[in-house]
C-alpha cells in the first residue's frame, strides 16, 4: 500500500507546477507539437521540453514523431477529470472567500 501512495504522490507532482497545469489544459482535447506548445505558452523550447519530460516520466503524456515534429498527448483522459475537480474545488473556495473568480 505504501508503494501505491508513493506512486500517487509522484503523479501529483505534475499538479504542483503552474506550467505543467497549463500544458495539461492545452492537451486536454488534442495532441500538440512542441512548436505549438511553445507558441501557446510563450515559453522557451528548453523550458517546455523539461516539463514535458517530467510529465512523460510520470506517465501523464506520451510522444510521437511525425516528420520533424514531436507531438504530445495525454496518456489517460482521466487526468483531466482530476485537473477539473481540483479547479472546481479552488473556484468554490475563492467564491466562499468572496474573491472574484474569472475564467475558471
Amino acid at each position: 500500500m505504501k508503494e501505491l501512495y508513493s506512486l500517487h504522490a509522484e503523479m501529483c507532482k505534475v499538479f504542483s507546477n503552474s506550467i505543467r497545469l497549463e500544458i495539461l489544459n492545452l492537451l486536454r482535447n488534442k495532441e500538440m507539437s512542441v512548436t505549438e506548445l511553445i507558441a501557446k505558452t510563450k515559453l522557451s523550447q528548453a523550458n517546455i521540453s523539461q516539463h514535458l519530460g517530467i510529465m512523460k516520466s510520470k506517465g501523464i503524456v506520451e510522444s510521437s514523431r511525425k516528420g520533424k515534429n514531436i507531438y504530445y498527448k495525454l496518456v489517460n483522459p482521466k487526468i483531466i477529470k482530476a485537473f477539473d475537480i481540483i479547479r472546481e474545488a479552488l473556484a468554490q473556495k475563492l467564491k466562499r472567500d468572496g474573491k472574484i473568480v474569472k475564467n475558471l
